[in-house]
């Protein structure tokens, strides 16, 4: 692989990437910076403040801030897109809670209404029910003393042969 090649692929994204965020474009950063040195044969103190930058320079570094800025922006931006998602969805969740304890309140006051109404069926059966009740209790109330009138007798009778028998 020409080298060339791999450095255009590698930096040129990164590059271009670069000047969008720092708002200098390719022809800017390829100039060569107008940097003005200063001789030690001069006059002024080798540790006076050396400008730094040229015109160009300064106007680059506001596009670079502007950059900055904008993506503080954008970040603003943004925040308030997640925000403002985040409280449509606390909107639904909340909505779907109403529509759910809704549902239930319906769905219980139906199953009570039915509870009712079966409570109230039973409970006018009810003198029926006792009726019923009443005369199958005097039903077995007589089966019981016929047939312990039919067999007194009988009992009578092996208490009395267990009481006389002797033995020995």
């Amino acid at each position: 692989m020409d080298l060339k090649v791999g450095w255009a692929q590698w930096f040129g994204p990164r590059l271009k990437s670069w000047q969008i965020i720092t708002g200098v474009s390719s022809h800017e950063s390829a100039q060569p910076s107008n940097v003005e040195l200063q001789s030690f044969s001069s006059p002024v103190s080798p540790l006076a403040p050396v400008p730094s930058t040229t015109f160009s320079e300064s106007m680059a570094s506001n596009r670079g801030q502007g950059g900055i800025q904008q993506l503080l922006t954008a970040e603003q931006e943004a925040q308030h897109i997640v925000n403002a998602a985040r409280s449509a969805k606390m909107a639904r969740l909340k909505q779907a809670k109403d529509e759910a304890e809704r549902e239930i309140a319906e769905s219980r006051s139906q199953v009570e209404l039915q509870f009712q109404k079966k409570f109230a069926a039973s409970s006018g059966d009810s003198g029926a029910n006792v009726k019923r009740l009443e005369h199958e209790t005097e039903h077995k109330i007589n089966h019981l003393s016929s047939e312990a009138s039919r067999i007194s007798s009988d009992v009578v009778q092996m208490l009395l042969k267990q009481v006389t028998t002797v033995k020995v």
